[in-house]
């Protein structure tokens, strides 16, 4: 016989998994708590974002190389994280702050309350910088990016089971970054999903 306590116990966490996935497309901000035994590692992030090489001394070609080599970092370090429910030793910081680290501190508290982590994280994939300002004061850049659901899979460390994705979770979507160059080189300031344009 199925008790009230595990009904509530299974709602809250099928709960939990609805409110990442949809972080993920962009309809939700979500995240889960970190559980008292860490599952099997979250195989390294993937992402097909090229790494172009320059043929010339133009400097936009060498600013839009940089940018997507530290996106490709930014979403690798994000992986970790989320594989953990945890920044703790990632590089994540160096790679992101203001609204796109505030975005991934606040999925990362919810993952460790509902006792969930990321196994196998989402795919960058066709990243492209598709506008850049080095005039600015601040020079940015502006980065899409098409996110594949196909790879991700989240997993409940309370009842160590993997979490489906909501059937209406779309599996391809469009992704926005914006990205500053400081004194240190480039840093993603916004990653902005959009669930509901697919790619």
């Amino acid at each position: 016989m199925v008790t009230t306590r595990h009904t509530r116990a299974r709602a809250a966490v099928l709960g939990g998994a609805l409110a990442l996935a949809l972080t993920l497309t962009g309809c939700a901000e979500g995240t889960d708590a970190k559980g008292t035994t860490t599952p099997a590692p979250a195989p390294a992030a993937t992402s097909s974002v090229p790494a172009p090489t320059t043929t010339s001394a133009d400097p936009q070609a060498v600013e839009k190389e940089a940018v997507l080599k530290v996106f490709a970092s930014m979403w690798a370090e994000r992986a970790k994280a989320y594989a953990q429910a945890d920044l703790k030793g990632t590089a994540l910081e160096k790679y992101a702050t203001t609204h796109a680290l505030g975005r991934i501190r606040l999925d990362l508290a919810r993952m460790q309350k509902a006792g969930t982590v990321v196994r196998s994280a989402p795919r960058q994939t066709a990243a492209t910088v598709t506008s850049l300002d080095l005039t600015a004061e601040i020079p940015t850049a502006t980065l899409t990016s098409c996110v594949d659901m196909t790879t991700y899979e989240a997993y409940s460390t309370k009842r160590k089971e993997v979490i489906p994705l909501p059937a209406e979770q779309p599996m391809r979507y469009a992704a926005t970054a914006v990205l500053e160059k400081w004194d240190d080189g480039w840093i993603v300031t916004t990653y902005t999903p959009e669930g509901k344009r697919t790619c």
